[in-house]
């Protein structure tokens, strides 16, 4: 079910990421234009001394009859005419832009004046048609049009497709792949052989490693998209699509298995079971709990999708969606947190504590990682949250899976407390001490 729920959101992302891009190509649309008072082409964020729009046209005999223009918008003016609509007449509006641009020629460049610091820049395109106090087109001439938008690069030349919101996630998911990279040369195969030998915690490790394996295709899928991006200012939308899936398929594995653990291990010991309280004690009641979390953060993060279309994986949370996901996220903390809290207290082993007080770090971080940065976010500006979000929840949630690696791999902890040592593990990661392999 909740596969299939993923799988029918990647088709709809695609759908919806298909039209975001920084090089706009479409058809002006005069009855559109007439009914929104203005037909929205682009937002994006300048910035510098050289920024450049480059707009090309088809049909500039249809565009001259029509006396087709872009009106151009800082994002002050644009808040204020959108705050107040009703105090404004259609000239009004239109006589707000800050620049003017004519369509009366195929190609048209314009450089806009310096930029101090980045802005958003709105664009409409608005005809003869569009303040009529009702619609008469007698024409029915497409006009296409494509939008380049182009903003200084490190030599100041006109070359860098990316907006201040997103300059420097790149060069960031690079160097994410890249560690991805050097790590995985170096611990993949005592991983897999761990893997591979089964064990007590074997379902727990494969869990993670699926939910860490679908973190590296979204770092990678990333960096595709913004590589392409940086050409073309178009990208690849299914890939970042794939991109945001991964993402959102990797949430759901961690939610199950964080929420599993917890709750088999507080219904163990409400029972009394003193077997191997550290196993993964999968019961009717915690698998029901964990599913019906699954699917409610299923359909909260499919909702968030489809309510903010912009390709970012992680976003600023001001939709009724995104609120909810990060409330979500807060409860699970805290019901989860109350429930080692338990654990830990009538924990009379001085090893089993430590090792769920480590657990609780790393589930704690997991859970609050995003809700805490999305807080934090609002100390920078507009344009800076997204980034801010975007790098510090991946880099908190990188750090939760290491502290849980290193749990479930330990030969300090997990191998004594668990009652365990008769069974040989091939991987350890010992706190304070080198790692050591065991065959």
């Amino acid at each position: 079910m909740v596969a299939g729920l993923l799988v029918a959101a990647a088709a709809g992302l695609w759908l919806l990421h298909t039209v975001q891009a920084k090089t706009v190509h479409g058809s002006f649309d005069s009855a559109l234009a007439w009914h929104s008072r203005g037909q929205h082409i682009f937002t994006f964020l300048f910035h510098g001394e050289q920024a450049v729009l480059r707009v090309r046209i088809s049909n500039v005999a249809a565009a001259v009859g029509k006396d087709a223009a872009l009106y151009l918008y800082q994002d002050e003016e644009w808040v204020r005419m959108h705050g107040s609509m009703e105090e404004y007449s259609c000239p009004e509006r239109l006589a707000l832009a800050q620049v003017t641009i004519p369509l009366n020629q195929t190609e048209y460049n314009y450089t806009l004046p310096q930029i101090i610091s980045p802005v958003a820049w709105y664009a409409i395109y608005v005809d003869k048609y569009t303040c009529l106090m009702s619609y008469e087109d007698p024409t029915s001439d497409e006009i296409t049009f494509q939008v380049t938008l182009l903003n200084p690069d490190a030599a100041g030349n006109p070359f860098d497709h990316f907006g201040a919101d997103e300059s420097g996630l790149h060069e960031f998911f690079f160097l994410l792949v890249l560690v991805y990279f050097v790590v995985a040369c170096i611990y993949i195969q005592a991983l897999w052989q761990t893997i591979k030998k089964g064990g007590p915690m074997h379902t727990v490790l494969k869990v993670l490693s699926n939910a860490l394996v679908l973190q590296v295709i979204s770092a990678l899928a990333n960096y595709l998209h913004f590589s392409r991006y940086a050409k073309d200012g178009k990208g690849a939308p299914f890939i970042g699509s794939l991109a945001e899936l991964c993402d959102m398929a990797s949430e759901v594995q961690m939610l199950y298995l964080l929420l599993s653990l917890c709750m088999g291990w507080t219904l163990s010991r409400l029972k009394k079971s003193q077997g191997r309280p550290l196993q993964w004690d999968s019961t009717p009641t915690s698998t029901g709990i964990a599913v019906v979390a699954v699917v409610v953060q299923v359909i909260l993060l499919v909702w968030e999708q489809f309510e903010d279309t912009n390709h970012h994986s992680y976003h600023a949370h001001q939709s009724l969606a995104g609120l909810l996901l990060i409330a979500m996220k807060v409860c699970l903390a805290i019901s989860l947190s109350f429930g080692l809290y338990q654990i830990i207290t009538v924990e009379r082993s001085t090893m089993k504590r430590q090792f769920y007080i480590t657990f609780a770090k790393g589930c704690l971080l997991w859970f609050l990682c995003h809700p805490c940065f999305a807080a934090i976010s609002y100390l920078f500006k507009d344009y800076q949250r997204e980034k801010v979000i975007t790098v510090g929840v991946i880099l908190s949630q990188s750090l939760s899976m290491i502290i849980l690696y290193r749990l479930f791999l330990s030969h300090s902890l997990y191998w004594e407390v668990s009652s365990l040592s008769s069974v040989t593990l091939p991987l350890t990661i010992s706190s304070g001490h080198k790692s050591r392999y065991y065959s």
